[in-house]
């Protein structure tokens, strides 16, 4: 029987020095003032290039990132498949949008793909649309495409070739990549790109996969769409589900900007929408592929239970249960010991290059409710767990 509290086995691959430096490190995010502290120190000592490394690297770096890059994150790779965990490396440099940088990331991300294509323990490749142009192009194109000047134009079909020479890398390999969603202000150019990338590379496979955010009420008509499109035009739609992780600035940006907030109401709405998503998508599978990247305990137990009910084997390679590195280790490894198919977000960079996004994971462990707690209490569990096995 699928338990999530089985925390023997959800810990079987760490060590009581890696518990106990955890147990310090979520003890420590569950303060909100530490993190907010952390974040205006952090970005104060990146503006004077003071040296964060000795401090990040054992902590925040150890707990949630795979390596500098994508050699070393060799030995996560090989852990976690020792246990049926297979990885999805995601390069989470955020560097400054300038040319030069913007193409170093492009290069980067086909590495990731040609990486993923020669490892079989690598069940995705990824990449983040707005890091492959600027912030303000990518709004404008997606919010006031008519208001573009010519060098913009010319900019974003820049953007474009090189959102769809990574899907044709991917498709040339046979690697699945996702296509990360972003802000509401960008969505609309990026899910236009999407679409079209998956009617062209699609065509046998899902090898191309856009990311839904549910805690958006209009996702689940966007859904239908993508679904009706898919029959029509003869395609397999991927799909990836995430709740989403802009909820105070969208709200913000939406009223300071006029326009209809695109949150749902509350939780629930949103926890409600996450399900009926990954529900349609099972109810169409033979269309559709379905990437689920969520560390709400229920909604893993509704997947499993429903592909059980449906009849589908738990190793069917169109479904695949997805968690970030370093957390909810009790829903993934007792989902894989279960014999469903799991995936590790495994983000790789360079320390000051990946400083945003651990500044983001210690917020969203600050935030989301019970996660830190629930990290706390698997790890006490287990630790106390092993203390009288002895």
């Amino acid at each position: 029987m699928l338990d999530f509290n089985n925390t023997e086995i959800a810990f079987s691959y760490k060590s009581n020095g890696d518990l106990r430096n955890a147990y310090w490190l979520f003890s420590t995010l569950k303060y909100p003032w530490v993190v907010k502290c952390a974040k205006v120190a952090t970005q104060l000592a990146l503006t004077i290039r003071f040296p964060l490394g000795w401090i990040i690297r054992p902590t925040l770096y150890k707990q949630f990132v795979g390596g500098e890059t994508l050699e070393k994150c060799s030995h996560y790779i090989h852990l976690l498949q020792k246990y049926n965990i297979q990885s999805t490396l995601d390069y989470s440099a955020e560097g400054e949008k300038t040319p030069e940088g913007i193409e170093a990331t492009f290069r980067e991300t086909l590495r990731s793909v040609d990486f993923a294509a020669e490892n079989e323990s690598l069940a995705y490749a990824v990449f983040k649309p707005s890091t492959l142009t600027t912030d303000d192009l990518l709004a404008k194109a997606s919010e006031k495409r008519e208001e573009l000047t010519l060098e913009e134009i010319v900019e974003f079909r820049k953007f474009k070739e090189r959102f769809m020479a990574l899907c044709q890398r991917a498709y040339d390999k046979g690697v699945r990549i996702l296509v990360d969603a972003e802000d509401y202000c960008f969505q609309d150019a990026i899910d236009e790109l999407t679409d079209e990338a998956m009617r062209t590379y699609n065509k046998k496979r899902a090898i191309v996969f856009a990311t839904l955010q549910m805690y958006r009420h209009d996702r689940m008509p966007y859904l239908r769409k993508i679904h009706e499109d898919a029959i029509n035009k003869n395609y397999f739609a991927g799909i990836k589900f995430v709740r989403g992780a802009y909820m105070e600035e969208e709200r913000e940006r939406a009223k300071r900007m006029g326009y209809p907030d695109p949150i749902c109401k509350n939780k629930q709405a949103t926890d409600d929408n996450f399900d009926e998503g990954v529900a349609f998508v099972i109810d169409h599978i033979d269309r559709m592929e379905l990437f689920m990247g969520t560390h709400n305990e229920t909604s893993n137990y509704k997947l499993a239970a429903l592909i059980d009910q449906k009849g589908i084997k738990r190793d069917d390679p169109r479904i695949y249960f997805a968690q970030l590195l370093g957390m909810s280790d009790n829903i993934s490894f007792n989902l894989a010991h279960a014999g469903y198919l799991v995936t590790k977000y495994v983000p790789y960079a360079q320390i000051r290059d990946v400083l945003p996004y651990l500044l983001r994971r210690a917020e969203e462990n600050t935030s989301v409710a019970g996660q830190t707690g629930r990290e706390l209490r698997m790890i006490e569990t287990e630790l106390k767990r092993r203390k009288n096995k002895k």
